[in-house]
């Protein structure tokens, strides 16, 4: 089979490392029965060892060339190959109790977790590598410099737990950062607080837009400072200082 060049325009980089696919693979831990989605599987390297272990494996893909090697090397019925991209992807139609795991293209990381997000009470579990720095923002606690608005938005939906780096050099072609796998389990949706959750992501999108400025400046279109001090919310407070609790309280308070 010819080598497969990476593509930048898609963000490829190839998981390599066998010793990191088995640790992968041991986190996941698939079960025959699960409705397991695998974003991107590039080459590979994840698709083997899951189906293995799974009777059915869904994959979303969007580079033609990786669309006829893994036609290739598994029948139709056991490897469900969705052509497209995954940021266009309507994952509804996996149905439910939907397991999603993927080496997610820096490129798109972001846009791809807040397109996921829409599906948290379809989704059992997700497990992603991402670049290092985009999982400690994830996971950030208020009062740091990577707590913004992917940790609050995030967090909100999930809870959420770096479970392991991965170096460089596990990938052909190498990036240039470190990479991390992180878990995102979805918050029952009793727990979903947010009586409007657009004005929820409208106020934490606010507060983040200036993250230096005050809340009383960052905020003042939504809600005076008066308002902030009544719900408990110092109004000279920064972006960062205040809990995903307060982001709701203050969109609870508009609504």
């Amino acid at each position: 089979m010819t080598k497969h060049i990476a593509r930048k325009r898609f963000g490829q980089n190839f998981l390599v490392a066998q010793d990191i696919v088995a640790h992968i693979i041991s986190a996941i831990a698939p079960l025959p029965g699960d409705n397991l989605v695998e974003i991107g599987p590039g080459l590979g390297a994840l698709t083997a060892p899951l189906l293995a272990k799974l009777d059915v494996l869904h994959v979303v893909e969007i580079d033609r060339d990786l669309i006829g090697r893994l036609r290739s090397l598994y029948p139709p019925e056991r490897l469900k190959i969705h052509e497209g991209d995954a940021l266009l992807f309507d994952f509804a139609s996996l149905g439910r109790d939907l397991r999603v795991i993927g080496n997610l293209p820096y490129n798109i990381s972001t846009p791809l977790l807040f397109h996921l997000a829409q599906y948290a009470d379809r989704v059992r579990d997700m497990h992603f590598m991402l670049q290092r720095e985009v999982v400690e923002r994830m996971v950030a606690v208020p009062g740091g410099g990577e707590y913004g608005r992917l940790s609050v938005m995030l967090q909100y939906r999930f809870t959420m737990e770096l479970l392991f780096l991965v170096p460089p050099e596990s990938f052909e072609p190498a990036p240039k950062v470190d990479s991390a796998i992180v878990r995102m389990m979805p918050r029952r949706q009793a727990a979903l607080l947010a009586q409007d959750e657009a004005l929820f992501a409208r106020v934490v999108s606010a507060a983040f837009g200036q993250r230096r400025k005050m809340l009383r400046n960052t905020l003042r279109d939504l809600i005076d400072a008066d308002g902030l001090a009544a719900l408990g919310i110092a109004p000279t407070a920064r972006a960062e200082e205040l809990a995903v609790a307060d982001y709701l309280a203050i969109a609870n308070h508009l609504a």
